[in-house]
């Protein structure tokens, strides 16, 4: 009997907890078991890229270089591999060439072997340089096609991305199945092809959202799939992937044996069933089967996460609204694929239409940039009216946008100066400078553990609940819930309530709370300060971009709720503020 095993690539240590956990599993979690993940065999074992190395320095504390590095010291004979988002590395932005090149070097240097390399929008112009720096330093290039379902993307469409990834120099070809939007059908069909159109090895990820994960396993194993991504049992399924233990005893004793130890994937899945229950505030509530994703085609990993920052929000009510708003904001934006970063700059968009209440009424720069090309080609034509919001002239970047960026490395060191010299923390502070420096205060120390929002037992419907937010020396703001809406009520330190109670302010359209000191404008969401655009005493209008706020990954102005003159400002750039917290005052 001839035999052809099926390679794995397990994904406990990235896009499994990134899907269900929010990437918030520690790095302490994963070093106790690395060296028994490391004995299974496993073609490769995804623990880096994607959302871990921003949520390492952004809320863990932790040093995402230092994960990689002491990881492959416990893994030295598994290949570990990343996720890499082409020009965007592991941000949201494109990053210049220089700062691209050094951080595949740099991955390489701390001991990644295989990079899966994909452009949220397949403009393969966005790969070129990270492709050409893997294949310089000796790894291995996995070229990714982004898989989704639109009007103008079709199987003839993605045969053609097959073999221009493998012109490119992939050694590998993936289909990227973010959202598990595939059918059996089609999974079959376009791997049926691809097999006799490339020479590639072809590699599977998919998601179990839509329930659909099993049947187009098979249906790939039949059309000679060569690897296919799984996620060890008890972080599998729901919006995370297939199970690794169901596809290795489903397999055993055919020609596609995996040839992988049961009992020691049983010995792994134990480890992490007790491991999960450490991230219970992080869980998904998306635990089963969504056939509606098929529609909002929103991927595993986006969904814990917009769950999570809507819940920050005090708006976890609002998640049925906003998922119905995603497929209509992706069309007007040209049909992205659904992955980071157009995933997160289509969802941040898809929730400030609705938390304002009017759609566009706020748009976020990375909405601006993505729909004026600045990330690269949309596959199709962009809402005529979105247009006219974002461009004044109806212009469009044609060229590769990195070809648009002066090098960045020299201007990296020169704004760290001798505080921060090594090539890591530079990367760092490239990738992500305001996290990054912050990040770098507090790195080493111990930091306490955050109140998970959902610990707290549920009011009663009626029931008015307060939330402690900073406010002036000798009184508090508290954020109050009164039949199911959100109140801002400051309270003087004898207990009196101040004179003012007004609802917590959107984006866009911050509402007044009149005092003695000038009337405050309020956070509409919670997040960080990015920059400040006015200073005190200046005279503003209603409708001015007054602090420039980062929430949800994305970029959003915060405006004027009135014409005035600045009276104070509250808030620093690099503050962290909640919902309801005084930015500014206007009088």
């Amino acid at each position: 009997m001839e035999t052809n095993p099926l390679k794995i690539t397990e994904l406990v240590l990235r896009d499994a907890h990134q899907s269900l956990l929010a990437t918030r599993m520690r790095t302490e979690d994963m070093l106790p078991i690395a060296e028994k993940l490391d004995r299974v065999g496993f073609f490769s074992l995804e623990m880096w890229g994607g959302a871990t190395f921003d949520t390492c320095i952004r809320f863990l504390n932790e040093d995402p270089w230092e994960r990689a590095r002491a990881l492959k010291k416990k893994m030295p004979n598994t290949p570990l591999q990343m996720l890499l988002r082409g020009q965007n590395a592991v941000g949201y932005r494109h990053y210049a060439d220089d700062i691209v090149e050094r951080f595949v070097k740099q991955s390489v240097e701390v001991g990644i072997n295989i990079f899966r390399i994909f452009d949220a929008l397949n403009d393969f112009r966005n790969i070129e340089t990270a492709v050409k720096t893997v294949k310089k330093c000796g790894e291995t290039v996995e070229g990714c096609i982004s898989y989704t379902v639109s009007p103008v993307h079709n199987i003839e469409l993605y045969l053609a991305m097959g073999k221009r990834l493998e012109d490119m120099g992939s050694d590998i070809l993936c289909i990227k199945d973010m959202a598990g939007l595939l059918t059996p059908d089609v999974t079959r069909t376009l791997i049926t092809e691809l097999k006799k159109s490339i020479k590639l090895p072809i590699h599977l990820h998919t998601h179990a959202t839509t329930g659909l994960v099993g049947m187009n396993m098979q249906s790939a194993i039949d059309a000679g799939v060569d690897i296919v991504d799984t996620a060890i049992s008890s972080l599998s399924m729901g919006t995370s992937h297939y199970a690794t233990e169901c596809i290795v005893a489903a397999l055993k004793d055919t020609p596609r044996d995996t040839g992988l130890d049961l009992e020691l994937l049983e010995e792994i899945n134990d480890y992490f069933t007790v491991v999960r229950k450490n991230y219970a505030e992080f869980e998904s509530d998306f635990k089963s089967v969504d056939i509606n994703i098929l529609k909002s085609q929103i991927p595993g990993g986006m969904i814990s996460n917009m769950e999570n920052q809507l819940r920050e929000q005090n708006a976890l009510d609002k998640l049925d609204e906003v998922l119905k708003e995603v497929p209509r904001v992706r069309k007007e934006m040209g049909y992205p694929p659904l992955v980071t970063p157009t995933s997160q700059i289509v969802g941040s968009q898809a929730t400030l239409n609705v938390m304002t209440g009017e759609r566009y009424k706020v748009i976020s720069k990375e909405t601006r940039q993505c729909v004026l090309g600045n990330y690269g080609k949309l596959p199709a034509p962009i809402d005529e009216e979105l247009l006219k919001k974002v461009s004044v002239d109806g212009k469009i970047t044609d060229c590769r946008p990195a070809d648009l960026l002066e090098p960045e490395w020299d201007k990296v060191c020169e704004e760290l100066g001798d505080a921060y010299t090594s090539e890591e923390d530079r990367l760092t502070y490239a990738l992500f400078p305001k996290v990054a420096l912050k990040f770098f205060k507090t790195r080493g120390k111990p930091q306490p553990k955050s109140v998970p929002a959902q610990a707290s037992a549920p009011a009663a419907a009626n029931a008015p609940a307060a939330v402690a937010a900073p406010a002036a020396a000798g009184s508090s703001v508290y954020n109050v819930r009164v039949n199911g809406k959100d109140y801002a009520v400051e309270v003087s330190t004898g207990g009196a309530v101040g004179a003012a109670i007004a609802p917590v302010a959107s984006v866009g359209a911050p509402v007044a709370v009149s005092t003695a000191n000038g009337s405050p404008l309020l956070a509409p969401l919670p997040g960080a300060i990015i920059s400040i655009k006015c200073k005190e005493g200046d005279a503003v209008n209603e409708g001015d971009a007054v602090l420039v706020m980062e929430s949800m990954k994305m970029e959003s102005e915060i405006i004027a709720h009135q014409s005035g003159t600045i009276r104070s400002i509250l808030v620093k750039e690099g503050d962290n503020v909640k919902t309801g917290d005084e930015l500014v005052t206007i009088s």
